[in-house]
């Protein structure tokens, strides 16, 4: 009987240590973010996005296929409307490149350009293309955690580091606790300023993953301005051709 009991003790004292291990884990604002990016873009992620810009004056939308291979290769190519059709951005590693086809001209884009608006909207090239490495490029720290629409959420802190390639100053993600489901992003620039800010919605499956599929941007001193990504149709960790990422295939 005594070793009955010892033997329960032992095994309860172990389940203890091992969720109150699972619990730190999840605790911790680098795995946190590092769940958020695998749910967005996966290993890699191919498929159909419509992005539609609004201004006071105008509106338009854009069909955009996109393939990324995480971290360092990204192709985004227009295919419509017919006025910016071909237009495409390609990244490699830290290089840059946007075709413009009615010119045939390839223009590589200096990082100096990363914080441009990408075709008239919200989202710059570096959110595009995703130059910088949300993972390893911050440090990130859990700062609080709060109810939004009834649910609670990590307010988590992203510092670059002193040698990262970034463009923003600090970043700020507001993450569901429940299913890490992304809610908010929200992009300061190093004056501790809030430039820009990119939420989620319309939550359903794609490709056997529950992802947002409403991304709206909304630049502060704009307000009136909006930039809308709906995601039609995206597979997720599927082999991407080694060919898409190479300018042979940016300017055809």
């Amino acid at each position: 009987m005594n070793k009955l009991l010892a033997a329960m003790l032992v095994f309860a004292l172990y389940g203890s240590t091992a969720v109150l291990a699972s619990e730190a884990q999840v605790l911790d604002g680098r795995t946190i973010i590092s769940e958020v990016e695998k749910r967005l873009w996966g290993r890699t992620s191919q498929g159909r996005y419509e992005m539609t810009i609004t201004t006071p004056y105008w509106q338009r939308t854009l069909v955009l296929q996109v393939w990324m291979q995480r971290p360092d290769k990204s192709f985004i190519r227009i295919l419509s409307p017919a006025k910016e059709a071909g237009v495409g951005s390609l990244r490699i590693k830290d290089e840059m490149w946007n075709y413009l086809p009615k010119v045939e001209r390839t223009i590589k884009v200096p990082p100096s350009m990363m914080l441009q608006a990408w075709m008239g909207s919200d989202f710059t090239n570096d959110d595009l293309v995703k130059e910088s490495s949300m993972i390893d490029d911050y440090t990130h720290e859990i700062i609080t955690e709060e109810t939004i629409d009834g649910e609670l959420a990590y307010r988590i802190k992203s510092i670059p580091k002193a040698d990262a390639p970034v463009v923003w100053g600090k970043l700020i993600y507001l993450v569901r606790k429940g299913d890490l489901m992304p809610l908010r992003f929200d992009y300061y620039d190093e004056r501790g300023r809030l430039i820009k800010s990119l939420t989620f919605s319309n939550v359903r499956e794609m490709d056997g993953r529950q992802v947002p599929t409403r991304w709206q941007m909304r630049t502060i001193e704009k307000p009136e301005n909006s930039t809308v990504i709906v995601l039609d149709e995206v597979t997720f960790d599927r082999p991407i051709s080694a060919k898409i990422f190479s300018l042979r295939e940016l300017q055809k």
